[in-house]
């Protein structure tokens, strides 16, 4: 893919010719009905809504395409339903990877379970790597009308000296090499959107901080060479990471029943690329005892020692070093809408308690946070556009507040240790009850009608406190 570069004033990125917005005069401004800062899923569904909507959006990503992001680059059904609404083809033949459903490792077991039959969501997941994935979504926002400038990076909120509300921000504009050139720039609208991510600099200028009553995950990944692991109908999940005790044993050991054994924290994924590589990580919730406490890359690289040496997961075939990246969950920032400024994805803490999932959320609160925004802009007065964006609030908590309280629940109970061992033990080898925890984790309980796990799940979340 080429990079997306556009200039300040034009709109179509096929029609018009690239320009970098390094070359724009240090300290001039842009105006716009709406600005979205992050090209994440989450700031780029948005932008698209909006502007297919009819509306003038700039969309600021901080980096230039093609850039890498942390994740475990596994679309659930619920995610590829997103991607469906918004028009993005995902067509195999053009780099996306299906997969059937979830293989979970554990207790000495290999469970298969294929996603869901539904009529809300396709029966089928995908894998797409971020470094792609995130410039398909840009691109798609910028064919939709969409401006989309690379290098921006957003250092704070501008606000309007009288009533404090958020009227624009201010950015650094950066080189090709990624470096600070020293010019400035500011860009103002009505409505501005932080799609900035789990750090999100923009919502911290002003003042909205993190909640440290809401569970945060961390992960870790890299890509390993590995034409056994890289074609897989399944994408699969260790609950137990067993090790040998001593470090430098030889991991062949671990068949040897006399061998010392430790369960290391946290769980482990593989989640096969289809392009010879395959895409391997691990997480941890701080509600572990271990949380903080490990270097969870050398847990990692202690856990992959021990996989099937056939799989060629080694030093030599890993394609990446291994970085990490926290997972902010539960709505852990709040408010997610005021004072003209409304979080999106990670940036408001939509990250899945259950299995560490964002982009589904993040696109999710996209679509909701544009369909506000253009009902919002349809307003004849101030009092009435502050009320409809007011109620993203609202609908946002009524949408996934009961699923994340589930959550966070979930959450605590499988950081004891003495807990998850027990349901490795007792509850894999339970079809049943399996393919609800399957469908409850992934959040694909059919809404309306459905089975009895699908009531069951439904129920829950509507009587589970939204807060």
């Amino acid at each position: 893919m080429t990079p997306i570069h556009l200039s300040i004033t034009e709109k179509d990125a096929v029609t018009h010719p690239a320009q970098s917005p390094v070359n724009s005069v240090a300290g001039s401004s842009e105006r716009a009905d709406v600005i979205v800062v992050g090209a994440g899923p989450g700031g780029s569904a948005t932008a698209a809504y909006l502007a297919m909507a009819g509306l003038d959006v700039l969309l600021l990503e901080k980096s230039r395409f093609p850039r890498d992001k942390i994740c475990g680059d596994g679309l659930t059904p619920r995610a590829v339903r997103e991607l469906a609404q918004l028009g993005v083809s995902t067509r195999e033949e053009d780099g996306w990877i299906r997969n059937k459903g979830l293989r979970i490792v554990g207790g000495g077991r290999r469970f298969q379970l294929d996603w869901p039959e539904t009529d809300h969501f396709p029966p089928y997941g995908m894998v797409r790597k971020r470094a792609e994935l995130d410039e398909i979504l840009a691109r798609h926002a910028a064919t939709k009308g969409a401006r989309v400038l690379e290098g921006v990076n957003v250092t704070g909120a501008i606000r309007d000296e009288r009533t404090g509300r958020v009227v624009g921000v201010e950015a650094k504009i950066m080189g090709p090499d990624g470096r600070a050139t020293g010019r400035t720039r500011t860009f103002r609208a009505p409505v501005v959107v932080a799609a900035d991510g789990v750090s999100s600099r923009l919502s911290t200028s002003v003042g909205r901080e993190k909640r440290d009553d809401r569970p945060m995950g961390v992960a870790v990944r890299t890509y390993y060479s590995s034409p056994v692991r890289s074609q897989d109908d399944y994408m699969e999940s260790w609950l137990e990471l067993w090790v040998p005790e001593d470090p430098h044993a030889d991991p062949a050991s671990l068949a040897d029943p006399s061998t010392k054994k430790i369960l290391l924290p946290g769980y482990g994924w593989l989640f096969a690329c289809g392009d010879g590589t395959t895409n391997v990580g691990l997480g941890m919730l701080d509600t572990s005892p271990a949380f903080g406490k490990v270097d969870y890359k050398d847990v990692m690289r202690r856990w992959v020692a021990t996989l099937p040496a056939e799989w060629t997961l080694n030093t030599e075939t890993m394609t990446a070093p291994i970085r990490g990246a926290a997972l902010p969950m539960a709505f852990n920032r709040q408010p997610l809408y005021a004072d003209g400024l409304l979080l999106v994805g990670d940036a408001g803490g939509m990250v899945n308690p259950f299995n560490g999932e964002g982009i589904d959320y993040a696109m999710e609160s996209g679509r909701t946070a544009a369909e506000i925004i253009v009902q919002a802009m349809a307003r004849g007065d101030d009092a009435g556009r502050e009320r409809v964006l007011q109620s993203y609030n609202t609908v946002m908590k009524e949408h996934l507040g009961g699923y994340y309280t589930l959550g966070r629940a979930f959450a605590t109970l499988i950081g004891k240790p003495e807990v998850m061992r027990l349901c490795v033990k007792y509850g894999l080898p339970v079809t049943p009850l399996m393919r609800l925890l399957l469908k409850t984790m992934a959040n694909l309980a059919q809404p309306h009608g459905g089975g009895l796990d699908d009531r069951v799940i439904t129920a829950l979340t509507r009587i589970a406190p939204s807060a």
